[in-house]
């Protein structure tokens, strides 16, 4: 089996980590990185590629030059539209960091080049692959929990000085501030986990720091089967939290923490006690009150979403199939974004299908 060949364009720290992903996968190889501040590229190529592969200054000579099969784009969203564009040109097939692009416009566009090029799309979601993640959809998808009432996240951490300078707090570079950011992961796991929405409410504050964007966003999403979705993503944390519940019938499963600063990542399972009510005509099952059973699972370790969201891709690449996390559910994703800052902005909620 060849071997794929890879470019990176932006080799910061999302970059150093599908950098570190791809180089632990027998199937591909890094061929050559670009970045803006060379040093970058130079370290990665030096880190993960034994100083093997090519350091580019400018992306399109990249694409131009190297015959890729694969271009990863970690760059500020700003750039995203026009690499992807690039990329698909040259019938090469994409990983594109979260958020797809600053948008929807620019969402549907990176979206459409891929489509007509016929090349597979990525969005880089890899907290599908956090294992504790992973394993809960797993059970919610076999009724583990019967059926799903509700799902909450809060995703947050604390900025650092100077944070409000930075190119995130920039509307222009990203498009939006923590709601694009973090926020992006969490409406993207609501729809894997519930499935499409019909409806958003949100409010998007800025709390604290000093910048044109928000570091807060409140939403609440429902669907038409009356469950819903509630989440708070935020830049005023100060401690890094992550925590995601997901709530059924027959009982509920917490996801705590993301490993490293976020804290060691677990999954609790909570099951209600059952007992059997027997009634003239059948025997039907009764939930007791009281504490739930429950069991703990610990993922202790290394972050290993990256290296499992690499290798479902690379397979996707090898079936010639969409991947987890394609293209189409970054489109979504921003979908329920933008409802969430249009309703901010109009003070109601915003029917997600009709943002256009």
């Amino acid at each position: 089996m060849e071997k794929l060949k890879v470019g990176i364009i932006g080799c910061g720290l999302i970059g150093n980590e599908r950098a570190k992903a791809l180089n632990g996968d027998p199937g591909t190889y890094l061929s050559c990185a670009c970045d803006v501040v060379p040093s970058r590229a130079e370290d990665l190529i030096r880190e993960y590629a034994n100083g093997k592969a090519i350091l580019y200054k400018d992306w399109q000579e990249m694409l131009e030059t190297e015959e890729l099969d694969v271009v990863i784009i970690a760059t500020p969203n700003r750039n995203m539209e026009e690499i992807t564009h690039g990329a698909t040109q040259r019938k090469i097939h994409i990983l594109c960091e979260k958020p797809l692009g600053r948008n929807l416009h620019e969402s549907k566009k990176i979206l459409e080049d891929a489509r007509r090029s016929n090349v597979i799309l990525k969005t880089g979601f890899n907290h599908r692959h956090h294992p504790a993640i992973f394993k809960a959809h797993q059970l919610v998808k076999n009724k583990a929990i019967g059926e799903v009432f509700f799902a909450r996240c809060v995703y947050g951490h604390g900025g650092r000085p100077g944070y409000e300078k930075e190119w995130r707090a920039s509307k222009d570079i990203c498009g939006g501030g923590e709601l694009l950011d973090q926020g992006v992961h969490v409406v993207d796991l609501f729809r894997w986990f519930l499935g499409d929405f019909e409806e958003a409410f949100g409010y998007t504050p800025t709390c604290y720091w000093d910048m044109e964007v928000e570091d807060n966003a409140f939403a609440l999403f429902s669907t038409t089967r009356g469950q819903n979705a509630v989440m708070h993503t935020s830049w005023t944390q100060w401690k890094n939290r992550f925590t995601f519940e997901v709530f059924g019938e027959a009982g509920y499963l917490l996801v705590d923490g993301l490993g490293g600063s976020y804290g060691t990542e677990t999954l609790r399972i909570g099951k209600r006690r059952k007992f059997l009510y027997e009634r003239e005509m059948d025997s039907t099952v009764q939930y007791m009150g009281g504490p739930p059973d429950e069991e703990l699972i610990e993922f202790s370790g290394p972050d290993i979403s990256w290296e499992g969201e690499w290798k479902e891709f690379v397979s996707a690449i090898r079936e010639n199939r969409k991947p987890l996390g394609n293209g189409d559910d970054g489109l979504e994703a921003m979908r329920m974004i933008e409802a969430v800052y249009r309703s901010s902005r109009e003070s109601r909620p915003i029917r997600i299908q009709d943002i256009k």
